[in-house]
């Protein structure tokens, strides 16, 4: 039985601290493919996404297409408006013929401790599993805490863990890089460096394309390489 991961977010951008998480629930949890889909709509941010839904599912192609065991989707992207709700995502998964036992659902500790306002809450936990990363100044701990509810559901990650077939919610103790958005649209504002924070694919085509800012001759070797048509 195939095993799915599917990481949503607003990829506004993609940065390593995803492909990080990503990786994790990978290798901890004997996932076949991790399916990364940018959201539409995110119903937990209070403005639109800087960058075009063009430029973000291009942007994670990129960061990925070195990975095999990474697709990118843009199931969310073609939706016809609205926010994009998890359990309608998941919902369109099990459309596909993916059973909620074949689906591993993965977030961030900081995330997963604001689950109970998410969208038909609790119920949306029995959609697919769930697997929680941690994340630099949230801890799993700190994270389950805030839904004591739910601590029956929980196991620590492994990929015999994943035999439970009602679905669960898998604890990852992953060290994953302290990288948001926010930090590189603010470099990227400031004129500094984000070679460190995203693929080189990734530099090159925010330059390329003076995303969030960005001017050609100001940001490392890798994005003046883009403003050259590579």
């Amino acid at each position: 039985m195939r095993r799915l991961g599917l990481l949503g977010g607003t990829f506004d951008p993609i940065h390593y601290g995803h492909l990080d998480a990503a990786k994790a629930a990978f290798t901890s949890l004997g996932l076949d493919q991790v399916r990364l889909m940018p959201a539409h709509d995110p119903p937990h941010r209070p403005a639109d996404p800087h960058a075009s839904a063009f430029h973000r599912f291009a942007m994670v192609s990129l960061a990925i297409s070195d990975e095999s065991w990474m697709t990118a989707s843009d199931q969310e992207l073609r939706r016809a408006g609205g926010p994009s709700y998890t359990i309608e995502t998941l919902g369109a998964l099990h459309a596909e013929g993916w059973m909620p036992s074949q689906i591993f659902f993965i977030l961030g500790a900081d995330a997963f401790a604001e689950i109970a306002s998410w969208r038909a809450y609790p119920s949306v936990l029995d959609a697919a599993h769930f697997a929680v990363i941690a994340r630099p100044g949230v801890t799993i701990a700190a994270a389950t805490a805030r839904v004591p509810e739910l601590a029956s559901r929980m196991h620590q990650a492994s990929p015999a863990a994943t035999g439970v077939s009602a679905p669960a919610i898998f604890l990852v103790e992953a060290r994953t890089r302290d990288v948001s958005s926010t930090q590189i649209r603010a470099r990227l504002t400031a004129r500094d460096s984000i070679d460190d924070l995203v693929p080189p694919a990734v530099a090159r085509h925010i330059v390329r394309h003076q995303l969030y800012g960005a001017v050609d001759h100001l940001h490392g070797k890798d994005a003046r390489i883009s403003s050259q048509g590579a």
